[in-house]
């Protein structure tokens, strides 16, 4: 850092520790109100250059995505990816509300069974279909899936309630109308990220593979479509966690008649909004 001349070094530092005075390590680097600042946020937090997997392990995920198109595979398939989102739900849920290990395994028994359900029903039902409508099914599958799987695993919030607070941070009660819009967030969320690559990825499958230069080279079938996963999601992610803020505004006139009367006992009318944490 250069002195100017005449200007002291303490003033320099004394400057420095001004500008960080706000600076916050554990906040998002954009602003969070808007959709692009959310964008970006979730951009940087799911930069996929921050995870290094060994060459065998991927060639390992081709191989099971090869292996995928049987309905044995099926059924195993959306065992483990639903059992896999089940616990990311269980995360991401508003820890402020506590779930007992009953409640978890009956929210996981009910997801996944759901999720295989609708994968093998749909299969048997599309089995006369266009090759396409086939390819539609895992969407289908996940979005239904989603729908029951995320409810089930913040059932707490929905029966007990979710946290709310003021604008200055202090709690204030817990409202299920809130945990509600929230988890209602989150679902929509969770199905707009999945619907390009799942949608949109079959489609342009079909027409590669129709391609004479794909027919020759069937080995590349799989890494390809792995590819064109991955590509879309890494924009769907941020996309679609940015698609509402995290810190979510609520007016008081929305909330449960107990608890607004509990809100404008304690504070009057100063607070017309409540804030929560939505989850992820």
């Amino acid at each position: 850092m250069s002195i100017t001349s005449g200007e002291s070094p303490v003033l320099c530092v004394n400057k420095m520790e001004a500008d960080l005075s706000g600076f916050n390590i554990d906040a998002p680097r954009w602003d969070q109100c808007t959709f692009l600042g959310r964008v970006k946020h979730f951009f940087n937090i799911t930069d996929p250059r921050t995870v290094l997997v060994p060459e065998r392990e991927l060639d390992w995920a081709k191989v099971m995505v090869e292996k995928s198109r049987t309905m044995p595979a099926v059924i195993f398939w959306q065992w483990v990816n639903q059992s896999f989102n089940a616990l990311v739900n269980y995360t991401n849920r508003n820890a402020a509300s506590p779930t007992s290990v009953r409640q978890m395994a009956l929210s996981y028994i009910t997801a996944t069974t759901t999720a295989v359900a609708t994968a093998v029903g749909m299969n048997m039902l599309t089995k006369r279909a266009p090759p396409l409508v086939g390819r539609w099914v895992p969407f289908a599958a996940v979005a239904a899936a989603n729908c029951v799987n995320i409810p089930m695993m913040r059932q707490q919030e929905l029966i007990q309630g979710i946290c709310v607070k003021d604008g200055n941070h202090n709690e204030i009660g817990h409202s299920r109308r809130a945990a509600a819009i929230g988890i209602t967030q989150v679902v929509i969320s969770r199905i707009t990220m999945a619907a390009p690559g799942m949608i949109l990825l079959p489609v342009i499958m079909e027409r590669l593979e129709k391609l004479r230069f794909m027919k020759k080279v069937k080995v590349l079938h799989a890494p390809l479509q792995v590819l064109l996963s991955g590509c879309f999601l890494i924009f769907m992610v941020p996309v679609a966690c940015g698609l509402f803020p995290q810190k979510c505004e609520l007016p008081v006139s929305y909330l449960e008649p107990e608890l607004q009367d509990a809100i404008r006992a304690k504070c009057g009318e100063l607070v017309p909004y409540v804030y929560f944490n939505k989850g992820l």
